[in-house]
């Protein structure tokens, strides 16, 4: 008996060794306990951050594709003023991650800063709604409408859900889908901008079906039912991140923060003026005051990292003029369009699906651009084309396209005029088929698809990895300056030209001045950022040498080479007499 208990013991353990060594050949399985494997987990968190990504695109772009004809049909706007509320909103979304993400760092816990702006995305995208909705439509019966809003409430309204959207939509990007959550670390500049050329091609490629379906059901079908979507598609966002609940909530490293980078460039501003005025210069980067060995407050390594950002800071100011230039399709060129002739073979084609035009050359460019990619641009280090040649290109295309839109505006009002309906109102319109319109669309849209992704790439790549979120965060508040300088030069050129230069009635006005004008300037920033691309060409190298090279670990193990080596020399030397030596 003793013998057979030994043997089932025998049997029962090498039983449970198998099983444990079959547990560890499948690491995709998951446990007793119903939690998922390290790989599935990271899996199912990128799905669902690219879903949530995806369906707040879906959101944003439903909002933007028709403003302008809400604010100028329903609202009763100026075609300046519909144009510089859409920029606005635009640029605000795009400033809010940057608040939001500071929020989050600072004051406010992650997890509690998500849910507050998944109720301001909620309650946004559900009061846009109640403005589109045109209430004496809606009856109970035959006589009574069941509610009515006054132009100045309808405003009010209007404005508090674009504020509550951008801020919901601020938190949603900066928390839920920052680009740090897709690790990318440790990805090479070639795996890098692949990964920015597919990320927005996918973002395109939703705002697309956006610009297809929800403007044509906003303008033709029911525009009531328009606003009805993005509160749908930020109910399905709000579902994704409730799904995973806190998994998929991405907690950043904590040893950089924004705070800290304008905290080294505000104290050494603060002792560089000091130092001016009662000392002489004695630093080679007026970033460096604000080391503490130089009586600043930081420590050598967050200087460092400032100053490798602060390399960056022309690349980023080159891209706001550049961004006013793409703001003209949901401004200007959108006015073109809705006084074009949208009639085609029967069918009256949505305003905003001539922003399908702009979206087909990037969808098509990117897969030509990987394989350009592979076999030039990251062939070699010496012979290798830098992603600056991409961006200084894109830029020329942008200022081509704007320059076209302007001899477009004086072919378009050649045509005669005809009545065109759109939203149940009749338009006056020039009888130019809005097909003539495209190349100025295809132009730019060439422009996007060559300058984003690379200036990404730079933004990204070219800064120490503690600070890359950061870096990101500049991008997207130079991009949100150039919105903000569009609505600018929109209200100047208004307010200036006492509105010639950007009508109310195209035909009356000259709006292709304002386009030769952009135009100018675009060319000009054009030249001046190819003056400057050289800087990027190297800087990863020169940035990693200089780095390493001031780090006080590194200037102490150098400065022990050199005792040595003078030691060895001494010792070595017949000139010196033995008391010299010691």
């Amino acid at each position: 008996m003793p013998d057979v208990d030994r043997r089932d013991v025998q049997a029962k353990g090498f039983l449970n060794h198998m099983a444990d060594k079959e547990q560890r050949l499948l690491p995709g399985r998951s446990n007793h306990d119903g939690k998922l494997s390290q790989p599935e987990k990271k899996l199912q968190e990128a799905i669902c951050v690219l879903l949530v990504e995806l369906c707040e695109r879906f959101t944003f772009f439903g909002i933007v594709c028709n403003m302008i004809l809400f604010c100028t049909v329903k609202l009763g706007y100026r075609n300046y003023q519909a144009a510089i509320v859409n920029m606005c909103f635009v640029g605000t979304s795009m400033l809010t991650p940057v608040l939001v993400g500071w929020l989050a760092e600072c004051l406010v816990g992650r997890i509690k800063l998500v849910c507050i702006c998944m109720f301001l995305h909620f309650l946004g995208t559900a009061l846009l709604p109640v403005v589109s909705f045109p209430f004496e439509d809606i009856y109970i019966d035959r006589r009574h409408v069941l509610n009515t809003l006054t132009k100045r409430e309808q405003k009010i309204v209007f404005y508090f859900a674009l504020l509550t959207a951008s801020l919901g939509i601020g938190g949603i990007r900066a928390i839920v889908c920052p680009l740090s959550a897709y690790n990318l670390e440790d990805c090479g500049p070639k795996e890098l901008l692949s990964f920015f050329n597919w990320f927005y091609w996918l973002v395109n490629l939703n705002s697309a079906v956006v610009f297809v379906s929800i403007s044509y059901i906003q303008q033709s079908v029911t525009r009531n039912l328009g606003f009805l979507i993005p509160f749908v598609s930020g109910l399905m966002a709000m579902i994704t991140i409730h799904m995973v609940r806190g998994e998929m909530i991405y907690k950043p490293k904590t040893d950089s923060s924004l705070l800290t980078t304008f905290g080294v460039i505000t104290s050494a501003l603060k002792t560089c003026c000091v130092r001016y005025r009662y000392f002489s210069g004695g630093v080679t980067n007026w970033l460096d005051n604000a080391k503490e060995n130089h009586g600043g407050q930081y420590s050598e390594i967050q200087v460092e990292s400032t100053k490798s950002l602060a390399r960056l800071f022309p690349l980023f100011t080159f891209q706001i003029l550049y961004r006013t230039c793409v703001m003209q399709i949901p401004s200007g060129y959108y006015l073109q369009t809705m006084n074009s002739n949208l009639h085609f073979s029967g069918f009256v084609l949505p305003v905003a699906a001539m922003n399908v035009i702009s979206i087909v050359p990037l969808l098509i460019l990117v897969p030509v651009l990987e394989c350009i990619n592979s076999s030039c641009l990251f062939s070699s280090k010496d012979t290798g084309y830098s992603p600056t040649i991409y961006i200084v290109v894109g830029q020329f295309s942008a200022a081509l396209s704007v320059m076209v839109a302007g001899f477009s505006e004086i072919h378009r009002k050649h045509f005669p005029q005809v009545e065109q309906t759109l939203s149940e109102e009749v338009l006056l319109v020039s009888s130019m088929p809005c097909f003539h319109l495209a190349p100025q669309y295809i132009l730019l849209g060439v422009a996007e698809a060559l300058v984003t992704p690379s200036c990404a790439l730079l933004s990204f790549r070219l800064v120490p990895k503690r600070i890359r979120g950061i870096s990101m965060h500049f991008l997207a508040l130079f991009n949100g300056a150039g919105c903000f300088m569009g609505a600018f030069f929109v209200q100047i050129a208004h307010a200036g030209t006492q509105g010639n230069w950007f009508p109310h009635f195209l035909h009356e006005g000259k709006l292709e001045r304002f386009f030769f004008f952009l135009a100018s300037l675009m060319m000009v920033n054009t030249l001046g950022f190819w003056t400057i691309a050289h800087r990027y060409d190297t800087l990863h190298e020169d940035y990693t040498n200089e780095f390493r090279g001031s780090l006080p670990a590194e200037k102490l193990l150098k400065h022990k080479k050199n005792i040595k080596h003078y030691n060895a020399i001494l010792e070595s030397s017949p000139i010196l007499s033995p008391m010299e030596k010691t």
